[in-house]
């Protein structure tokens, strides 16, 4: 795991900015504490950052060149079936001066160019150089688990693992009004599009060519294969089914447990951790497993069924006990970090996770992708209700007006209760499409809108933001099923929100997180499943649960799911009140800026500290985070 930039000059001018590259490249450094390596040539400059995993020796530093050094790479990730691929390699008379895996990842570029990414096993961001052809190849992996942003201009073409990175090589700072837009709705900002004019994220699935004159091409290299007619003739009984995914995940398990440095798992006591631990337990004896607790919170401690688990497999298994105080102590290291505005609070306790578990191991396994494959959410089991249609789903559409009246928040039970049934009474008479899109946000378009000033209405760009919204749903029918929605999730949700989160905070902590549910086999096979398969009108992510059920200690069987929250709304209404009431969220700050609309501001305000704060606090915390972004970024 590693950071990479780089750069292609078109012109003089842009050839200027290459001696950018060294500040581009320190500042990945958490991304890569191990080592630092440059290379240029001509119009080319590349850097990368290391985080020693595979080959922790001199000879396995980056940038990497081939023996005539023709080819060079920098190259950010894991190639989890790289020893296979270097077997294939030597037969066709190749030889190897390292044990890594991106000589491998090289020297196969050479063998096969472009077509070998199909036989990549792992998650990725790369480029290769060709000093002979002048060419630069730059791609990313299948679902977007590792970052790769990119800039254009007529001088130059630069490219990095993050934000900050690309910044170094002194491009423009313009706001993107339709990203922002849409980054008050959802908390995060959907690729390709970024908080920048000008640049974007490379898609998952796709690589990008570049030449000396000037020429980029983009081209995507996967999809998921997901076929409506072939689910629908599945003839894989449903017990097939469960024995083939466990097949999937043992050897995807497998793959990711080769390293050359200490490994762990996180395992929080859902399903799909405990999935995990249950199976890299077959293959090592003592994994060492981490969990977080919460003192202060007991309705989000879930540490003792991380226990049960822990217990039955024998694990090294760390309990990091917090109070709110430990998780406020960490909470402006993750902002600092942040350099996109990107307002999912999770991250703060996945920061405090990963921060812990690095002091103990370089890589940690965890059970990321299971609910986007298997329909793990809870919007998932209202989507499935709104489908199914009945009495039950329309009375609590016929009760909207009392949801809107009664208190509500995620802290506990009951009031998370009437927040979800407000939110499926307001999308139980949506279209498809527009129902997704409330779902998957916290304000809709109204609220976000109303908290832009009237300059910012006028520079935003209604159809930018219409064709990209368009173009994100475009998988939604009215008469699909919710196959329609997981496939729109893993091309929204998982590589804006959920693997940006994990890639953020695992890199400012310089830990390598590995997602098994990820192995392009297991989401291939999960894409062939019927929607039965999946969820039923009581059960989530069904087929994983019985799969498992037999490992796992049954208090684990359809629990519900509770995920990582933080005290946001404590935080607002004590020790971040002066930040929110006196600087970020300021009437003067908001006056000066000229971006927000100030009275909307007020009276966003007004409700958080109100006696009935509702969801609010997510909305602020959206704020909070971009005005954090602004004054380090922007100011």
């Amino acid at each position: 795991m590693c950071g990479i930039s780089g750069i292609f000059a078109f012109t003089q001018e842009g050839r200027s900015a290459i001696q950018r590259l060294s500040d581009s490249t320190d500042a990945l450094e958490l991304r890569g504490p191990d080592s630092c390596g440059h290379f240029t040539h001509g119009a080319v400059g590349l850097g990368h950052r290391r985080l020693s995993i595979i080959d922790v020796s001199e000879v396995a530093c980056q940038p990497m060149h081939n023996d005539d050094k023709r080819y060079t790479i920098v190259f950010n990730g894991e190639i989890f079936n790289y020893q296979e691929l270097k077997k294939q390699l030597v037969n066709k008379g190749y030889t190897f001066f390292s044990q890594s895996d991106t000589e491998v990842l090289l020297k196969y570029y050479m063998e096969e160019g472009p077509s070998f990414l199909k036989k990549l096993n792992g998650f990725f961001a790369f480029a290769i150089y060709d000093k002979e052809e002048e060419t630069l190849f730059v791609a990313r992996d299948r679902f977007g688990v590792k970052p790769l942003l990119v800039s254009q201009d007529e001088d130059k073409l630069v490219f990095a693992s993050e934000m900050k990175s690309l910044l170094a090589f002194g491009i423009p700072r313009k706001l993107d009004y339709a990203s922002l837009y849409e980054y008050l709705q959802l908390n995060y900002i959907p690729g390709p599009a970024s908080i920048f004019k000008g640049v974007k994220k490379l898609m998952p699935g796709h690589y990008l060519t570049v030449s000396t004159k000037g020429k980029v091409e983009v081209k995507r290299w996967y999809k998921i294969p997901y076929d409506e007619k072939k689910v629908k003739n599945n003839s894989l009984s449903y017990e097939a089914q469960q024995k083939k995914l466990v097949d999937l995940m043992d050897g995807a398990v497998q793959r990711r447990m080769i390293a050359d440095v200490p490994l762990g798992a996180f395992l929080s006591g859902g399903i799909d951790s405990s999935a995990i631990v249950a199976l890299a337990s077959r293959h090592t004896k003592h994994l060492n497993t981490f969990s977080i607790g919460y003192k202060d919170e007991p309705f989000f401690d879930e540490t003792k069924y991380a226990k049960l688990v822990a217990d039955k497999y024998k694990t090294n298994h760390t309990v990091f006990s917090l109070t709110n105080n430990d998780l406020y102590e960490h909470l402006f290291r993750a902002l600092d970090y942040i350099d996109e505005p990107f307002a999912d609070s999770s991250a703060l306790a996945v920061n405090i996770l990963s921060h812990y578990t690095r002091q103990k191991v370089t890589v940690a396994l965890s059970g990321d992708g299971a609910d986007e494959l298997f329909a793990g959410y809870n919007k998932h089991m209202a989507e499935y209700k709104v489908r199914q249609g009945g009495f039950a789903a329309e009375a609590v559409a016929a009760f909207l007006p009392l949801w809107e009246m009664m208190p509500k928040s995620r802290n506990s039970s009951f009031g998370n209760r009437i927040r979800q049934f407000q939110r499926f009474g307001e999308g139980m008479n949506l279209s498809a499409k527009d129902r997704y899109w409330r779902w998957a946000s916290f304000a809709t378009e109204e609220d976000a809108k109303s908290l832009l000033s009237g300059k910012s209405k006028k520079i935003l760009s209604k159809n930018t933001y219409k064709k990209r919204r368009l173009k994100i749903l475009s998988h939604l029918s009215q008469k699909g099923d919710i196959n329609e929605v997981l496939l729109t999730d893993m091309q929204l949700v998982l590589p804006n929100d959920m693997l940006t989160k994990v890639d953020l905070m695992s890199m400012a902590n310089s830990l390598e997180v590995r997602t098994p549910f990820l192995d392009y086999k297991v989401v291939n096979f999960a894409f062939s499943l019927p929607q039965s398969s999946k969820i039923d009108g009581g059960m989530k992510k069904k087929i994983v649960q019985d799969a498992f059920r037999q490992m796992l200690p049954p208090e684990l069987y359809k629990r519900p799911k509770h995920g990582f929250e933080v005290p946001l709304l404590k935080w607002f209404q004590n020790e971040l009140r002066p930040l929110v009431m006196d600087d970020l969220l300021s009437d003067s700050f908001i006056e000066a800026q000229g971006i927000f609309n100030v009275a909307e501001i007020q009276r966003l305000k007004a409700q958080l500290f109100s006696k009935n704060p509702g969801d609010i606090h997510a909305r602020i915390w959206a704020l909070v985070v971009f005005q954090h972004w602004w004054k380090k970024w922007m100011v």
